[in-house]
This record gives structure tokens, sequence and C-alpha cells, in this order.
């Protein structure tokens, strides 16, 4: 089972990035080519039925998965990064999260009207960046046709957040505790 090949793979990482976290390190996944295309496999596969226009991956491991399910799925790739960091005109949403707060943007013109966006990140947490970017979406005018993730920590209860945005929340490694 491809979860449990994953979690052999996952580093867990103490006190990162602050005291207290565990901090779930998908780096050593990158160095296994096979692993990686089954994730995309996987994932694309899990979003086929919602027909999706274009993917955005959150900054910055968002964007390791991301921008390979959106070549998969022969759809535009949408980075959503920490403010400043894009060049062009954006749009701004500000949100908290697990360890702080912080502020993700996006080019006004990367979305048309009516475009169904899978959003991705690595790991779902406390939903609140994931939300953020949903936010962005809609302000775009545009509809979150789902959500992915490569991991989700069920305890800190994002999911939650999220069902309150799209009902389709989907994640490959699966965390209670």
């Amino acid at each position: 089972m491809l979860e449990q090949e994953i979690k052999k793979v996952i580093r867990d990482v103490p006190d990162f990035p602050k005291p207290g976290i565990v901090f779930k390190d998908i780096t050593p996944i990158l160095q296994n080519s096979d692993m990686c295309w089954k994730i995309t496999e996987q994932l694309a596969n899990m979003a086929r039925t919602h027909q999706i226009n274009a993917v955005l991956g959150i900054e910055s491991r968002g964007f390791l998965f991301g921008f390979l399910l959106a070549h998969f799925m022969q759809v535009p790739f949408i980075p959503i990064r920490k403010a400043g960091k894009l060049p062009y005109k954006t749009i701004r949403e500000s949100y908290d999260l697990e360890y702080g707060s912080a502020a993700i943007e996006m080019h006004s013109d990367a979305l048309f009207k009516g475009a169904k966006v899978m959003i991705h990140d690595d790991l779902l947490a406390t939903g609140g960046t994931a939300a953020a970017a949903a936010n962005l979406v809609k302000k775009a005018g545009a509809e979150v046709a789902c959500f992915s993730f490569l991991v989700a920590l069920h305890f800190l209860n994002g999911k939650e957040k999220l069902l309150l945005e799209c009902p389709h929340i989907h994640t490959l490694v699966n965390y209670t505790e």
C-alpha cells in the first residue's frame, strides 16, 4: 500500500520550526523517483472526477508535487507564494497558521472566472494556509474543486476548516496522533 511505503520514508524532525512541533519532512521521498511518480499518479487519479482546469501549488513544498500534478493532468500550474515574492500584480490573503500568521499572494490574472481549481500542498495541519488559498481562488472568481495533500495531520483538525470551502479533500498519508 502506497501510504505505508510513504510513511516509512517520511522523516520526523522534532522541535522544527519551533520547540514542541514535530515536522513531517517529505524531502527523503524526492530521492525516490518511482515513489514520486506513484504519488503523482495517485493524487491525479483522485482528482480526475473534478474536471480540474488548474492546479494551485502552495509555496514552497506544494510546488514539488503541484507542478507534477499539473503536468500530469495537462492543466496550468499556478504558484501561491508568500507576500512580496511574485513580480506582477497580485491579490493577497492574510491568515493564521499553527505557529504564527502570514499572507499569501497569487497573480491577479492567474485564473479565469469559473475555473475549477485543485489546491495542492504537501501537508494539511490546521488548514489555515489552504483556506487562505481557497479565498484567493474565490477572489479571482474561480471555484475550489478539490484539495490535495500528500500528508494530513488529522489531530490538528484542518480538514474541518476546509470542509467549509469544499467537501473534496484528498490525502495519501494520514496521521491521527
